[in-house]
């Protein structure tokens, strides 16, 4: 053989070791997904673990109703109705395909009930019912979810109805799922009570009389994942399986996003695989204790000549499951303040860092009051001062 020969020869042999390398290092990733889109957030600070064409935009199904209960929540602790307020169901809303707990026009249920219906069963004709009592119409309703999809930074999203069903245009991404889930589930934990609920039943309210109606949840990670709190699974044709699924263990609450898995199972197992990796990799570590002393900040004309700097509020933050790091603090606090100070007033911010690096922060606020100095006590002082 030639020396060209043996060159030719030995190239192909290390072109075909450097392939199979190539392909060996492709399956020894973290994860390898069938999903066609990915993304698991710590939801305490929204730091994203993992992403696979996170911000590419696809049909959501029934994972809009995530944006529904925000806004249906938002809108009950902004007191434009009450849980026991009655709902009743247009001719519209009842003629909602899909997944549906078959109201009937007319049909009157609580908002606490409509709103179960979504969270557990996926309802689409409670989740119309829903959008139109809270905003008049459907339309108006949709409008309202796009707004808070901007506020919320969702930039591939754009939503038509308030269920979910294909119509075109309407489009978000994994990424833009899991802002949205992180919102609803930190500022309102209270919806857990039915995303956590395995099997329930609504009884319906029509002229023909009573009849109870059983709901079952759409999300088996309830049944099959270990600290499973919801949150809200999705399927139609153009879709294919979607789920925003949300657990949480030892203080570390995680978001996994899957968009177009291949099937029901498929959606599932890689969720599942997903917080899976989170809970192996990172924990949740606390901070100081509310109400810690950490600045004594001297005040000017005041009762007193100073206030105790303490922290506003306990904040967790994600550490890495790599052995070694500690957190320390740095204060950053006002030289002085101006009397009066009120209790509760900002006077700086406790920044947590590990290797020098910020991980959290929280505010420094005044542990009390006190109270602009009077005549007789800067005169007292003064004296004090002179004798």
């Amino acid at each position: 053989m030639n020396r060209r020969k043996m060159a030719a020869l030995f190239l192909i042999i290390v072109m075909s070791i450097g392939s199979f390398t190539m392909t060996y290092g492709a399956e020894a990733l973290p994860l390898e997904l069938e999903s066609k889109s990915a993304l698991l957030m710590d939801a305490a600070t929204g730091t994203i673990l993992y992403e696979k064409n996170s911000h590419e935009a696809m049909p959501p199904a029934s994972v809009t109703k995530v944006m529904t209960m925000l806004l249906i929540y938002e809108a009950e602790k902004a007191g434009q109705f009450a849980w026991e307020d009655s709902v009743q169901v247009s001719e519209h809303a009842a003629s909602m395909g899909g997944s549906q707990v078959f109201l009937e026009p007319g049909e009157t249920q609580t908002a606490a009930e409509m709103t179960k219906c979504i969270a557990i069963a996926s309802a689409n004709d409670a989740a119309v019912a829903m959008a139109e009592f809270v905003a008049g119409s459907e339309e108006a309703f949709v409008e309202r979810m796009n707004k808070k999809a901007q506020e919320l930074g969702m930039k591939e999203t754009h939503f038509v109805n308030a269920c979910g069903l294909d119509v075109d245009g309407h489009e978000t991404s994994a990424n833009d799922i899991a802002l949205m889930s992180r919102e609803l589930m930190t500022r309102f934990p209270e919806i857990k009570e039915y995303t956590t609920t395995w099997q329930d039943t609504i009884v319906h309210k029509t002229r023909k009389g009573e009849t109870e109606f059983g709901l079952t949840n759409t999300n088996k990670l309830i049944k099959w994942y270990e600290g499973a709190t919801g949150l809200k699974t999705g399927s139609t044709g153009k879709a294919l399986y979607c789920l925003s699924g949300t657990a949480e263990r030892d203080g570390l609450h995680l978001i996994a996003v899957v968009m177009a898995a291949p099937d029901f199972k498929v959606r599932f197992q890689e969720t599942m695989k997903l917080l899976d990796y989170g809970f192996a990799n990172y924990s949740a570590e606390k901070g100081l204790p509310a109400g810690e002393k950490m600045a004594e900040i001297s005040v000017t004309k005041g009762m007193a000549d100073t206030v105790d700097g303490v922290v506003k509020e306990e904040i967790s933050f994600l550490l890495k499951k790599d052995g070694g790091k500690e957190w320390e603090t740095k204060t950053e606090v006002l030289p002085r303040v101006d009397a009066p100070v009120q209790a509760g007033e900002k006077l700086g911010e406790v920044i947590y860092l590990i290797n020098g690096e910020e991980v959290g922060r929280t505010d420094l606020i005044a542990s009390e009051n006190v109270e602009k100095t009077d005549l007789s006590t800067m005169l007292e002082r003064m004296l004090q001062q002179w004798f």
